[in-house]
């Protein structure tokens, strides 16, 4: 493998860690969202990997969470010694550029500019995300005739040897990713809980999906706000995809989610 093909390959392989760095807000991966402008790699085993996000006042402590889990991701690759997050055009860019490239906390990047705990942080976003799979997974197992109350009595071991379609499989994977957030994971542990690690109760479950969906419907509209934002501060025309709601189409689904 010559040089070049070398670089080319581990360039790949850095991306593909990147794309399991998601938007903490968003649940979406931070290589879907255009986050990400640059890999470089270097024959020293060097990443540099540029970063933007949709605006010059985005939140400091997310941008840090989206920097701070690509260096991690990235240094996982055992050809890598050292890994630079560049974010550029951002009013903490220095500093957050700062603190990760010398592995420094997020209270110890800001100082008494800090508010708040980025773990509290962190842990917050993942329930909602949990709460965006779990819904997912759900109304597809629902809507194949999946039994309410097998389901909700069923285990994790369970669960992870249901026969499933592509679709339920995709979906499955990316729930029990975050099914360890409320509560233990464990392979007797239940299935499916709620953010308090509450077994579900078949009867109760339309009214709980009613309740996912508002935080499914805020989440997708802060997304496509998001990606709109980001095309028009660099000029880039991201159409959605054919079937893909808009933004007026989220504000119709919040309407009928409350």
């Amino acid at each position: 493998m010559t040089g070049q093909t070398l670089a080319a390959a581990r360039a790949d392989e850095v991306r593909g860690r990147l794309a399991r760095v998601d938007d903490p807000e968003l649940d979406e991966p931070v290589t879907e969202l255009g986050f990400i402008t640059a890999v470089d790699v270097d024959p020293r085993g060097a990443v540099t990997i540029g970063f933007r996000l949709p605006t010059y006042w985005c939140a400091a402590n997310f941008a840090f969470i989206m920097a701070d889990d690509m260096r991690r991701e990235v240094l996982a690759l055992p050809w890598v010694r050292r890994v630079d997050v560049v974010l550029g055009d951002h009013m903490y860019a220095g500093k957050i550029n700062h603190g990760i490239a010398h592995g420094l906390s997020f209270q110890d990047t800001f100082g008494d500019e800090a508010s708040g705990d980025v773990a509290d942080i962190r842990r917050s976003f993942h329930l909602k995300a949990f709460q965006r799979r779990q819904e997912a997974l759900l109304r597809h197992l629902l809507e194949t005739e999946h039994d309410p109350a097998a389901l909700v009595a069923a285990s994790l071991a369970e669960l992870r040897t249901l026969a499933l379609n592509a679709q339920g499989e995709r979906l499955r994977a990316r729930y029990l990713d975050r099914r360890h957030v409320p509560a233990p994971a464990g392979p007797t542990a239940p299935a499916f809980v709620d953010v308090h690690g509450r077994r579900l109760v078949a009867g109760e479950l339309p009214n709980y999906l009613r309740v996912l969906a508002r935080v499914g419907v805020n989440a997708e509209f802060n997304g496509a706000l998001c990606k709109g934002l980001l095309a028009a501060r660099f000029g880039e025309a991201r159409e959605a995809p054919d079937g893909q709601p808009g933004l007026v189409d989220f504000i119709r689904q919040a309407r009928a989610a409350i």
